[in-house]
């Protein structure tokens, strides 16, 4: 009888910074797992990021309830970098509010201006 039961490869890697992925894409685990944690179904993850095998998504989504205090961890340091990041970033070039609304609210004459020339 053949054996029914084999080991599935975690599909993950880290970058040389440090940031983990669903090997194979530019997927980082961080974005995957903030979908799976609002409540998108895996199915839903598939159909989203055509990159990703549903084989991929449930094989990492297991992997987070095997490990989940140390991928927390991960997470919630990636997240201190990322405000730390933005603050450094608002403090050399301001809030910029309002921003969005003036560029949308500009006469049309103004867009073609801030196109590249041909």
């Amino acid at each position: 009888m053949t054996a029914l039961f084999s080991t599935i490869t975690t599909p993950l890697h880290a970058d040389s910074d440090g940031t983990i992925r669903v090997a194979g894409t530019h997927m980082i685990l961080d974005t995957l797992l903030e979908c799976y944690k609002s409540g998108e179904t895996p199915e839903q993850m598939a159909h989203d990021f055509r990159s990703l095998t549903i084989a991929d998504i449930y094989a990492v989504i297991a992997y987070y309830h095997q490990h989940r205090d140390e991928l927390d961890h991960y997470l919630a340091e990636r997240q201190k970098q990322a405000e730390e990041i933005r603050k450094q970033i608002e403090s050399t070039q301001g809030l910029q509010t309002g921003l969005k609304e003036e560029l949308l609210h500009r006469p049309p004459e103004l867009h073609s201006q801030s196109r590249p020339a041909k």
